[in-house]
Formats: C-alpha cells, sequence, structure tokens
C-alpha cells in the first residue's frame, strides 16, 4: 500500500515520478500553506506505481504498443478508433480488487478525518506535465462531487484510461514525449463546494504581455471548468507585487465578466448532475470576490511563486486554480503549476519595411512606422461604425474620442484632415496602428473598398496602395537596446498598452494623458460625475446611473476608474517616473463626454480658450478637477505608487500656476509631501520667457513642441491649409528649444520634451541632445530609432 496510495501531505515536488506533477505540487503546497488562511484541501494519490503495476499485471503493454507505436496522430479517423482502444485496455486492467481495496480503504479514512458527508474531485496526474515548457493542461479528465464507493472506483479507473485521450496523444507527440514513459497518477481530494460560491485562475504575471510584476485573478461563479473551459466572461483583477510587498494592500484594477452562467451541481429526480445554471442579472453585475478575497488570493500567490522560484533557482511565474466553499466561505487553492506560454516571450520591438511595389491611392503625413494591410471601411458618421469589422482599414474625414473602441480594432486609418498631432494620429501611435493623416481625399478615392495596404514605414509621408503590397518585419530584442545618458521615455496614454510598453528599454513615461482615460475608459464628463443632477439631458442622466452602478455615486465611480487608468500606467513602470498630465481637453472635447454639453461654453478657437491650468482652479470646472486630484492622491498614497509625478498643462502665467498649486494642495496633492514632484508644459512663449519664475513653484519642465510650435510660428496645427508652416524645425522653434532647455538648468530644474519632434525629426533629437536637454519622450514606436540617435549624438559630443 505505501507505494499505491500517498496522502498529500506526504508528497512534494521531488515526488513528481512517483504521482505527476500536479498532485506532487498539490503535497508540495500543502505542507507550503499547512495552517495558513488560504489552504490546500486534503486527498491522497494513487500513484503511478499502482497503474504500471496494474497493467503489468493485465499483461496490456504489449496490445497498447500496437495500437499507438505506428500511429500517424494527423489521421483524425484512426486515431480515434486506436485511441478509444487504448482507453479500453488501461479501463479494464485498472480494475482490478486488490487496487480497488486500497482506493477504498483511503477513501474512508480520508472521510473520518474530514467529517460530514464527503464529496471528493477525482484528478489525473501526469508524471510528466507542469513542466517549464510544457503544461499537458486539460490532456486528461478529471470527475467532481464524487461520494461512494463506487463513483469513486468508476472515476479512479476513467481517470487512468483517460492517458489515451485522443488530445493527450497528439500533445504528447507534438512535443516529443514516449507514451510509454509518461505515466498516469490518480489525485483524490476534498471537493471544495464552489457550485454556489465561485472558482477561478491565478497568473503570477499578465498573460497578455508576460509583465511579471502583478498578479492576474480572474473568477467566476460556480465549478471552475466553466472558465477553463471557456464558457464564461470572468471577473478580472490585477494586485502589484512590489507594492504589496510593501504592504500596501490595495487591488490595482478590476473588470466585470458578464458571467451569464455558471456550471454547479443540483439534485434532481432524476439523479445529481453538474448542470448550467443562469445566473440573476442582479448577480452578474457584481463582482464574484470583494476585494479583500482577491487581496488573500494575491498574497497566498506570491507566496507559491516565491516558494517554486527559490526552489528552482530562477523566477518562476505561477499558474494556479482557487475555489471557495460555499458553505464554509473558506478559499482554498486547488492545483498550481509553471506557467508556460507568456513567461516564455522577451520583450520585442518591431520595424517595417516595404519589400515590394504598389500604386499609390492616396499620401498624407504617416504615423507609426508601422505596415498594415485590409479592406477598406469609411466611415462618414458615427452610424457607420456597427458595420466595422475587426481587421479592416478605417477611412474617414477625421476621428473623434467616442470612436477610440472600433479604432483599437483597425488595422490602420486614414484620414481627409489633421496633422501629425491630430486625434486620429495621437490615438494610432497609442495603439501601435498605422496611419496616413491629412490626405485631402481620401474617403472620395478610396470609397469603392477594395484592400489597401496602409505605410507608414517611409519617413515622413505616408502612402496608402491598391491591394497588398508585400513588406516585412524586423524584431529586435529589448536587451539588445540599451539607454544614453539622455534618457529615452516613453508618450502613453492607454492603460491597456501599459504593461508591454513597460518590456521596453525605456526610462518610464514622460507623458501619460489623463484625457485618454477619461475619454476613453470613463467616458463621462468630470462635472458630469461631481453634479449629476445639473446634467442636462434625460438620456445622459441614465446613461450615467448605468455607469456608475455598484458605486455609491457617479463621482466615485470617476475616481475610481481614473484611479485604476494611471495606477496601472504607473504600476507598469513602477519605480521608474512616471508623469501624469493633467487633463487637457479642449471645451468642444469636453462638451462631447456624456453630460459634458452643459457644462462647457461655446468657443470659436477652442485651442486658445478654456482648456489646461485655465480651468483647475475656476468655478465652472474646480469640482471636476477636485475628482482628478482625488484619484492622483489615491494613486501615490492608497497604491503605494510614489513613482508618480503630476504635470500641469497650458500654464499661461505664474499667478495662474500659484492656483493651481494652492487648489491641487486643497485636494490632497501638496508639493513636496511624500516625496510628490509636480511638473509644467514648457509649450507656451511665456514659459520659456519667465523660466526663471516658473521654475520657483514647479521641480521641472516638458517642453510641449506640438503647442510651443505652433503659438511660435502662429499656426493652426490642426489646419490642412496652413498646415505647410507647422515645422518644429524652424530656427525660431530651435532657438526658443534652446532657452526652454538652459533656463531649466540654470535653475536646476529637470528638463524634457514630450512632444513628437525627437521621433519625426531625427536632428531635432540630436540637436536637443548636444545642448545638454534631460529626457525625451517618444511613443513606443518610435524608441529604438531614438535611442539610435541620441546614442550617436553623444558619442560625437564625447569624441569632440
Amino acid at each position: 500500500m505505501a507505494d499505491d496510495i500517498r496522502p498529500f501531505e506526504t508528497l512534494g515536488l521531488s515526488d513528481v515520478p512517483l504521482v505527476g506533477g500536479k498532485t506532487a505540487s498539490l503535497g508540495e503546497l500543502y505542507r507550503l500553506l499547512e495552517g495558513a488562511e488560504v489552504g490546500v484541501p486534503r486527498g491522497f494519490a494513487i500513484t503511478a506505481n499502482a497503474y504500471r503495476e496494474a497493467l503489468t499485471q493485465a499483461n496490456a503493454w504489449e496490445p497498447l504498443h500496437r495500437l499507438l507505436d505506428d500511429l500517424d496522430v494527423d489521421d483524425v479517423e484512426e486515431l480515434s478508433v486506436r485511441a478509444a482502444k487504448a482507453r479500453d485496455i488501461v479501463y479494464r486492467a485498472t480494475g482490478g480488487e486488490a487496487l480497488r481495496r486500497e482506493i477504498l480503504a483511503a477513501f474512508h479514512e480520508l472521510k473520518r478525518i474530514c467529517g460530514g458527508a464527503l464529496s471528493v474531485a477525482v484528478r489525473s496526474s501526469a508524471t510528466a506535465e507542469d513542466l517549464p515548457t510544457a503544461s499537458f493542461a486539460g490532456q486528461h479528465e478529471s470527475y467532481l462531487h464524487i461520494r461512494d464507493d463506487a463513483g469513486l472506483i468508476e472515476a479512479c479507473r476513467r481517470c487512468f484510461a483517460s492517458i489515451f485521450t485522443d488530445r493527450a496523444i497528439v500533445y504528447r507527440a507534438n512535443n516529443g514525449f514516449d507514451h510509454f514513459k509518461v505515466y498516469l497518477s490518480v489525485a483524490v481530494m476534498q471537493m471544495v463546494r464552489s457550485d454556489d460560491a465561485a472558482s477561478g485562475v491565478i497568473f503570477t504575471l499578465d498573460t497578455e504581455s508576460g509583465f511579471r510584476d502583478v498578479v492576474f485573478v480572474t473568477g467566476a461563479y460556480g465549478l471552475g471548468e466553466s472558465i477553463v473551459q471557456g464558457k464564461v466572461d470572468p471577473d478580472e483583477f490585477y494586485v502589484h507585487k512590489p507594492t504589496f510587498r510593501q504592504g500596501y494592500r490595495k487591488v490595482l484594477k478590476r473588470s466585470l465578466g458578464s458571467k451569464e452562467t455558471k456550471l454547479a451541481w443540483r439534485e434532481e429526480r432524476r439523479g445529481a448532475a453538474i448542470q448550467t445554471v443562469k445566473i440573476a442579472k442582479a448577480e452578474q453585475a457584481e463582482f464574484c470576490l470583494a476585494d479583500e478575497e482577491v487581496l488573500k488570493l494575491a498574497d497566498v500567490a506570491i507566496r507559491i511563486e516565491d516558494h517554486y522560484s527559490k526552489r528552482g533557482g530562477h523566477p518562476m511565474p505561477m499558474d494556479i486554480e482557487w475555489a471557495k466553499d460555499d458553505v464554509s466561505g473558506q478559499l482554498f487553492i486547488v492545483q498550481a503549476r509553471p506557467e508556460t506560454v507568456a513567461s516564455q516571450r522577451g520583450a520585442e520591438i518591431e520595424t517595417y519595411r516595404l519589400t515590394g511595389k504598389g500604386e499609390v491611392l492616396v499620401a498624407g503625413k504617416a504615423v507609426g512606422e508601422r505596415v498594415a494591410a485590409g479592406a477598406v471601411r469609411v466611415i462618414r458618421n458615427a452610424r457607420d461604425l456597427e458595420a466595422f469589422q475587426t481587421g479592416e482599414v478605417l477611412v474617414a474625414s477625421s476621428t473623434s474620442p467616442d470612436w477610440e473602441p472600433v479604432m483599437k480594432r483597425a488595422a490602420g486609418i486614414v484620414t481627409d484632415r489633421g496633422g501629425r498631432t491630430c486625434h486620429a494620429a495621437i490615438v494610432a501611435r497609442e495603439l501601435g496602428v498605422p496611419a496616413v493623416v491629412g490626405t485631402g481625399d481620401a474617403t472620395e478615392k478610396l470609397a469603392r473598398g477594395g484592400r489597401v495596404t496602409v505605410s507608414c514605414a517611409e519617413g515622413d509621408q505616408g502612402h496608402v496602395y491598391r491591394g497588398d503590397v508585400p513588406f516585412e518585419v524586423e524584431r529586435l530584442s529589448a536587451r539588445d537596446l540599451v539607454q544614453p545618458q539622455t534618457h529615452v521615455m516613453l508618450n502613453l496614454a492607454h492603460p491597456d498598452l501599459a504593461f508591454r510598453s513597460a518590456l521596453l528599454p525605456s526610462a518610464g513615461v514622460g507623458l501619460a494623458r489623463l484625457e485618454f482615460i477619461i475619454g476613453e475608459q470613463i467616458a463621462m464628463h468630470p462635472m458630469a460625475a461631481a453634479h449629476p443632477d445639473q446634467v442636462i439631458s434625460p438620456r445622459d442622466r441614465t446613461t450615467i446611473a448605468k455607469l456608475a452602478a455598484g458605486y455609491d455615486t457617479p463621482r466615485e465611480y470617476f475616481i475610481d476608474q481614473l484611479t485604476q487608468g494611471a495606477g496601472v500606467i504607473a504600476a507598469a513602470f513602477y519605480p521608474r517616473p512616471v508623469i501624469v498630465r493633467l487633463s487637457d481637453f479642449k471645451t468642444n472635447e469636453y462638451a462631447r463626454l456624456l453630460g459634458g454639453a452643459g457644462f462647457e461654453p461655446h468657443e470659436e478657437n477652442p485651442m486658445l480658450g478654456f482648456r489646461g491650468a485655465a480651468r483647475y482652479a475656476h468655478p465652472m470646472y474646480a469640482d471636476g478637477f477636485a475628482l482628478e486630484c482625488e484619484a492622483l492622491r489615491r494613486v501615490r498614497a492608497d497604491l503605494g505608487l510614489t513613482n508618480l509625478k503630476v504635470m500641469v498643462p497650458f500654464c499661461r502665467r505664474v499667478d495662474e500656476a500659484e492656483r493651481v498649486l494652492a487648489a491641487m494642495a486643497a485636494n490632497g496633492l501638496v508639493r513636496g509631501e511624500a516625496g510628490l514632484e509636480v511638473y509644467v508644459m514648457c509649450e507656451i512663449p511665456n514659459n520659456v520667457i519667465q523660466i526663471d519664475a516658473f521654475a520657483k513653484l514647479f521641480d521641472g519642465f516638458s517642453i510641449g513642441s506640438n503647442d510651443l510650435t505652433q503659438l511660435t510660428l502662429g499656426v493652426d496645427r490642426d489646419s490642412e491649409v496652413v498646415a505647410f508652416d507647422f515645422d518644429e524645425r524652424d530656427p525660431g522653434v530651435l532657438e526658443m528649444l534652446r532657452l526652454a532647455v538652459a533656463g531649466a538648468k540654470r535653475n536646476g530644474r529637470h528638463v524634457g520634451i514630450c512632444g513628437e519632434a525627437p521621433a519625426t525629426y531625427p536632428e531635432i533629437a540630436a540637436f536637443l541632445t548636444q545642448i545638454g536637454i534631460e529626457s525625451m519622450s517618444v511613443n513606443p514606436q518610435s524608441l529604438p530609432k531614438t535611442l539610435a540617435v541620441v546614442r550617436e549624438a553623444e558619442a560625437k559630443a564625447q569624441a569632440a
């Protein structure tokens, strides 16, 4: 019996050859978490020795070899026939009386220890599974809610037989495993009754990007199979590891899943079975876990990762299954294994190059340095967005913030109007989507549809070619890119891109725009959140109430969503600096936000109107500004992300700066308190002229080359009529840049640039390096090129 049955508490990771990876891990976890608030259910293993001995006694090996040795796994029909025969051989072989007695004796002992009406889960565990590069996840069978002797024996035999499921045979063949050197063990464990509670999966990294500084928790109602099988859209939660370790116990981000159904054990006249049960609407609208429970799971996940990493001698991100018991309310870990997909990726940077030629249909300014092909979809108004299909090229006269969810799905973007700093261009950069803007007539010339190639990999001018023009992509490892003395940072707005962008070798984020989070993620005017009773439109009031469902007030909804958005960006780059710019919508853009029409004045020239710092202490916006401040205060104080710095945009005058700093302090953001640094955008000629006075109030300057160029040259950068005069290389603009850098350095203040000039024109990046700017902030796609230009400029300066 000692070789055939082993209780969990006697097992550890060294027992993989005996009980397989899954059960060896359960034993390791049982001992690691014994007595902890979140533990592992009791159980025992039927060892691989029992499997091998049963098949030997039944003379099963030779017929199995005949079935599998010459099997072509690509012959699906033959595979199905032979796999079924192999399973039948194993099923018959594992039904012996001696093994049956040993299993039932262990089962009855488990019943005695646990007490009550025990039900168990019966789970397969292969001796080659849960390896660093192959998990074997889902290849073999499991059975839940087993209660009686006969049911247990049947489930164990079917588990043993599942070593030869069609999918397991194919998986082994494709991964180079010998069918006859992989053996099966079976784990019998106390069932966690999550049918009317919740269960889910935890990863100790972000599964999309491979970013390792977060714990990613997913959960849904009922048994965990619904998530594993992809039957439900689960709730999602992120916890930031570094600040969690420092004692900050807060959830970084949470997303509500639809959770329309669950799998649950139900008793009926015809017998008990696992059924799909519909979830009530009110329950769908709630998270399946409270924040306190998420934090408990994150805590135990970090402990597990640390333990496995120490044993393995290298960082080992984990894939962990959890369940909550609906009777006791206790949380359990029911499985843990090394994560084998995202953790194997490296950070790469892509560069694009056309390898063929084509007919140019339209041309304009290039944005994004990428190439993409797709079918044309001309969008003339918001109603046309409904027909947009993922992977199409969005063609429009111009774009607006409420189009961004569709723009995310576009292969490329082409507009009639706009320059390199228009909405379409900014969003395209953030999304990594190639865009050709200011073409003049794309909506007419591309109106017939068909496929096109959008190329932004040929310099300043972008081209839209007829059909599919071949191109190639060069991928560079981030490890090969080294930061120069002049820090190169990133411009970032979308939290969804933060984890992937953080893997690039940047010095942090030089510009994170709050208005993108407000416009896309929150979709509500700040003053409408502060004063929902003053919203003019009944429809908007109804929509605001729906968005804020689950929160005490729309105000709390707005603050929490903004905290999450800014927090994710700060967490992604922690401890590197992240400079968050306070909102800088224009009045016409604010008015388009939900509930915004009644709070905004009409202006003929919003670009030079009620924007930036002018709004923050003004009675028309002060209550909305208070929400921005509270969100950023929470990021620093509650989440512990003190790498976040705050930046004030479009600050025209020194006394205006004083009023803004006073308003910030009144709302909990006190310059200097807990190390808070406050920067100001240097984007108005007066910022340069009075830089000594501004330097007394702020910790640093970030040059906004877009507005500084516009106001120095007197050119409306959004006007296609005079766009040819908008050029950052103009001698007057270069002198403004020189004066700004010299003035900041004279006052001992940090100075960087966050406009697009260094990314667009390498000569400007080289010029800024020569005059001693401390940082440049560019979009992620421009990072490799800018790093190379800056390093070359520094080398020339040293040689001179």
